[in-house]
């Protein structure tokens, strides 16, 4: 199918003009003004913008935790995500205890099968190298296109691991070419806390915050950080939450270091205080890192202007707050963490990034989609808006007014965390390799059209030639 889209404001990373966009084969293959090309579809997207589809690094659909399991499966979660403007993710797989990589790798694999409605990648996270997966089969991920080990330095008794694993996984990533990520808090510290709290009887929401401090993040942070430079890898610290993290990020960006940061939305919105909420409501706010004091945000919307963040995900980790997170009505530490988010990243970031002046529309689609494909093995095919990259568009009306709520989200989740806020501009139209997903408020497109990207190794470029399993 051809599709030729009129008069939009081309807005990438570096760019920003108006031209016309011509679609071929599920690649752009023509960029230029006043086009006149045949095309099956002509789309006018005059006083608009189209920008290249959102990548989100960062999401938990399908996924075990808590004891119960996330109420996003793939098909609900990528609708989110198309109606928001973001066509590829990159998912986390969490190795079972006692399961190999391989066997983790098909149950997942087995989730989204026929139900894929936006591109989609995997991180592997490793859980367990003494009864499940081994070093060497951990070192075979890459060539299959899954290019990234994350590490959970928190979640004592569950996903935790020690210093020894963290250590020599990196060193895995640094001979294979892989790129780590890190759930950065102590874990060890962090579980002394909760169950102090617990002992005196200390069992509402905002506790959930107050035995994770951010010098918890920070610290482990820092660690991450300096095993990263002994092991030789990479490192790409995710959901950075305060000024305690930031730091040594910053420090290491500035001495030249291949370290990364990310932020997600939510940081930006939700501070510790909506813990507090009466009524356990404040239960829909836990997630991890917990929110922070609100100073913490001038802090993340700087570094991400700057560059000391390159990334905003949105850790999409949905529950129902009626039903799971009220497993920890007496317990905090049963509640289980996350929130949802996949839809209104592109919105949000737009509204209070954007039009209020705090970055630039190209610093926009950096952060949200350019970035997040050069990290992780996507780009150019995904990430920008050019000649021979897969024809992920987004037409953008910067004009319309929208009103975020749970009563018209696509999640299946029953409360949004940006509830009743206003913003103006939302996705029009999304394209996923020039097929036509969502259009105004319907979803055109059918569960299957998404597809599995074998990402490259980092550092190196993800061509259209590339094989897509």
């Amino acid at each position: 199918m051809s599709i030729l889209i009129k008069g939009g404001r081309v807005i990438t990373a570096a760019d920003d003009y108006v031209a016309d966009v011509y679609v071929e084969d599920e690649r752009i293959s023509l960029i230029g003004e006043s086009l006149d090309q045949p095309a099956d579809k002509v789309i006018d997207a005059s006083g608009k913008y189209v920008l290249p589809g959102g990548v989100d690094p960062h999401t938990h659909l399908d996924m075990p935790f808590g004891g119960t399991v996330t109420i996003d499966d793939v098909e609900s979660g990528q609708t989110s995500a198309a109606f928001g403007g973001t066509t590829t993710h990159v998912d986390f797989i969490i190795q079972p205890a006692g399961a190999t990589f391989g066997e983790a790798l098909e149950e997942w694999r087995a989730k989204a099968n026929g139900k894929q409605v936006i591109d989609m990648g995997y991180h592997m996270a490793v859980t367990d190298l003494k009864e499940g997966g081994t070093l060497e089969e951990l070192a075979t991920l890459p060539d299959q296109g899954i290019t990234s080990y994350k590490l959970f330095m928190a979640y004592k008794g569950a996903l935790m691991v020690d210093d020894e694993t963290l250590f020599r996984t990196m060193e895995v990533a640094a001979e294979t070419g892989a790129l780590v990520m890190v759930h950065a808090e102590n874990g060890d510290a962090i579980d002394v806390l909760v169950k102090q709290a617990l002992a005196e009887g200390k069992t509402e929401p905002k506790y959930h915050a107050l035995t994770r401090p951010p010098e918890t993040e920070g610290e482990a942070t820092n660690r991450a950080i300096q095993l990263s430079r002994v092991a030789g890898s990479p490192l790409y610290v995710v959901h950075v939450s305060c000024a305690e993290a930031v730091e040594p990020i910053q420090l290491a960006r500035e001495k030249g270091w291949d370290v990364w940061g990310e932020t997600c939305t939510q940081y930006f919105f939700v501070d510790y205080t909506f813990l507090e909420r009466p009524d356990f409501e404040g239960a829909k706010y836990v997630y991890t890192p917990p929110p922070r004091d609100k100073a913490n945000q001038d802090v993340l919307w700087n570094a991400v202007r700057t560059d000391v963040l390159s990334a905003i995900s949105t850790d999409h980790c949905a529950f129902l707050w009626d039903g799971q997170k009220t497993l920890g009505r007496d317990d905090f530490s049963k509640i289980p963490n996350g929130g949802p988010g996949l839809e209104n990243r592109l919105q949000m970031i737009h509204e209070f990034g954007v039009r209020a002046g705090r970055i630039s529309l190209n610093r926009m689609v950096e952060l949200l989609s350019t970035n997040p494909a050069k990290l992780f093995g996507l780009y150019p095919r995904k990430g920008t808006i050019a000649v021979g990259s897969d024809a992920d568009l987004v037409v953008f009306d910067p004009e319309q007014r929208v009103t975020i709520s749970a009563a018209t989200h696509h999640s299946k989740t029953d409360y949004n965390l940006f509830e009743g806020t206003e913003v103006t501009g939302t996705p029009e139209l999304v394209l996923l390799r020039g097929n036509v997903l969502v259009e105004g408020d319907e979803l055109v497109a059918s569960p299957g059209i998404g597809q599995f990207v074998a990402r490259a190794k980092f550092g190196q470029e993800l061509r259209a030639a590339q094989p897509v399993a």
